[in-house]
């Protein structure tokens, strides 16, 4: 059970220093430049990044040098874990803005070296209490899946505040108001757009452009901002100056949620766009009402390694869990790169046809958690895999509450539905050996488009992560909306004890690839041997119950494809497959931060003393 616990506290001072990959690039806008958005300066380069990081003290990977430079200096000034990740994520609220912040939730997974333990938060976002299973049919129908998006319908009430607030009160040592502090500053002087930030811009210009407030603060002068120039955001650094002396009280029961309830109520659209967005019915009463919640984790035994990760609302726990235990049937440390990954694609498709049938919301929903993480469960659907022909999908669920002792399957296919991909994840440790390993999100690229006026930050599409009507006519679907209901997650934050002790913790973005880039990842780096960055690095493949598998372009024309393809698989382009970052304890005690080389436009691994 989880509950509020708000601490007040006043602006603290003296500042935490920003990093100094920060102030390289000028604290202050050039003189007759706009304060918000895009600020043209000359000769500025974004931050630079490393993809590892080896040595002593503490480390932290994420997407952004300017968040993981963050997260060191809170490390160095000796806060721990937690208060790292907070100020990480809100800083990725500032650089990162349309993959999280303040506007979206997550879940959390903490691991206390203390203690032996791992616990969670789920953070993830709610259904206003109006919703009911028709929240995106109209006349009968589901909506379009973009109109529903592009609206105020697809927005859940936020968590990622509360997550941060209830996680410092639970583990960390610093208050919200110095965590959220350096990241105001970086709102305030602005970071160097990079050409990932201008590319997702551009993506999502058209959509942005419906919206005035989104379109004033990402569109300067009505096109993306430019690589080298300085975004700065004063009204999101206004939002955490707030938030620093009132806490979160401003959001789920003061003048931000107000804000945030009526955009909902009242989407502002240009009239000159022609677009017509659908109104939500968010209320102050739903922001009160919300609350994070503290959970057991999912937990498995793999190869002697503990595998913890996050349970229902997110499926992400339960789906590589069950796709573990399959595995724990098979030798992959010792047969071909080929069969290694047939036998790791054929699991995740076992694992995601069980997976679409059976979770959802466990308040809302009896979702078989124990059943579908017990290794009797597993046995039974391992039986399925074959070395030398592959399935075919849609694969029909098992039924995790009654095993069968033969190989069969039971019940009609669900389909794997859509769910955003633009989510971010970022691993902490301390040099007490606490470690975080925590994913947030907003959902698709900029969310539901829409920025709250005045505050800087994008509000979340969440609820476009529910099934917009039965997954299969006359099964019961357990995604599908309800009042005050979280729709299901693909978020799949983990971290994995040897012997009762950290081993290494990982995660990614991705939408339902997210499950199987964990999978990927945590599969090469046990089984074939490869170093938590060499892990990351390969080129991934990602099965979820679909008729082909995606693969990424240095996969396809390989060896490997050919060999996959020769006993039955099929595959189609996708152009990148998640953006994980991970920490591994060495065996000599030292700690090694790994991030994305190339996705996402490449991740920021730093340690607090670098080895020589």
């Amino acid at each position: 059970m989880s509950s509020r616990r708000v601490r007040h506290t006043a602006r603290l001072t003296p500042p935490l220093l920003l990093a100094a990959a920060l102030t390289a690039f000028a604290l202050t806008p050039s003189a007759g430049a706009t304060p918000t958005g895009a600020v043209p300066t000359p000769a500025a380069t974004p931050a630079p990044k490393q993809p590892e990081a080896t040595g002593t003290g503490g480390a932290v990977a994420s997407v952004s040098a300017e968040a993981t430079d963050i997260g060191i200096d809170v490390l160095r000034r000796g806060g721990n874990a937690v208060d790292a990740a907070v100020a990480t994520a809100a800083a990725l609220g500032v650089t990162e803005p349309f993959s999280s912040g303040i506007g979206g939730g997550g879940y959390f997974v903490y691991y206390d070296a203390r203690l032996h333990k791992v616990f969670t938060l789920d953070g993830r976002e709610t259904a206003p209490s109006t919703a009911d299973q028709n929240l995106f049919t109209e006349n009968g129908k589901p909506l379009d899946f973009w109109t529903a998006v592009d609206s105020g319908r697809s927005v859940g009430v936020p968590g990622s505040l509360l997550t941060w607030q209830e996680a410092l009160d639970r583990w960390g040592t610093r208050s919200l108001a110095q965590s959220l502090r350096p990241a105001e500053q970086l709102a305030d002087h602005g970071f160097v757009v990079d050409q990932t930030f201008h590319d997702q811009t551009a993506q999502n210009q058209t959509r942005f452009s419906y919206f005035p407030a989104t379109a004033a603060l990402f569109l300067p002068g009505g096109a993306p901002p430019a690589v080298g120039s300085v975004f700065r955001n004063p009204d999101l650094a206004a939002t955490y100056r707030e938030l620093e002396h009132h806490g979160v009280d401003a959001l789920y029961r003061g003048d931000i949620g107000r804000d945030i309830s009526s955009l909902v109520q009242h989407p502002q659209v240009d009239p000159a766009s022609g677009w017509y967005t659908r109104p939500g019915a968010m209320t102050p009463a739903d922001l009160a009402a919300y609350d994070v919640r503290a959970q057991a984790p999912t937990e498995v035994d793999y190869r002697g390694l503990d595998v913890y990760g996050i349970a229902p609302s997110s499926s992400g726990g339960t789906t590589v869990g069950e796709a573990l235990n399959i595995l724990n049937h098979f030798d992959l440390a010792h047969t071909s790169q080929v069969q290694y990954l047939h036998d790791y694609l054929e699991a995740s498709r076992i694992a995601f046809a069980d997976r679409n049938r059976w979770v959802g919301d466990p308040r809302f929903v009896d979702v078989p958690t124990r059943a579908l993480l017990s290794q009797r469960f597993a046995d039974s659907r391992a039986c399925l895999i074959k070395p030398d022909s592959s399935l075919t999908s849609p694969l029909a669920p098992g039924d995790p509450r009654h095993p069968s002792g033969g190989c069969v399957d039971a019940g009609t296919p669900a389909p794997t539905t859509a769910e955003g991909t633009h989510t971010t994840h970022l691993t902490v440790a301390d040099r007490w050996g606490n470690v975080v390993s925590y994913t947030l999100t907003i959902e698709q690229t900029g969310g539901s488009a829409m920025t709250v006026p005045g505050r800087g930050f994008l509000l979340n599409n969440e609820l476009t992560d529910f099934d917009f009507s039965p997954a299969v006519a006359g099964v019961p679907d357990p995604n599908l909306p309800g009042p005050a209901k979280r729709p299901r997650s693909s978020m799949s934050p983990t971290i994995v004890l040897k012997d009762g002790r950290f081993d290494f913790a990982l995660g990614s973005p991705g939408g339902a690839s997210i499950i199987t880039t964990v999978l990927q990842v945590l599969t090469e780096h046990v089984d074939r041997g490869l170093s938590l960055e060499q892990a990351i690095a390969v080129p991934r493949i990602s099965q979820r119950n679909l008729a082909a598998t995606e693969a990424e372009p240095a996969f396809l024309g390989s060896a490997d494809e050919a060999g996959l393809t020769a006993i039955g698989e099929a595959f189609t382009l996708n152009p990148e497959i998640g953006a994980a970052t991970g920490i591994q304890l060495l065996p000599d005690g030292r700690l090694q931060a790994a991030a994305e080389p190339v996705r996402r436009g490449g991740g920021a691994a730093a340690v607090v003393d670098p080895e020589p």
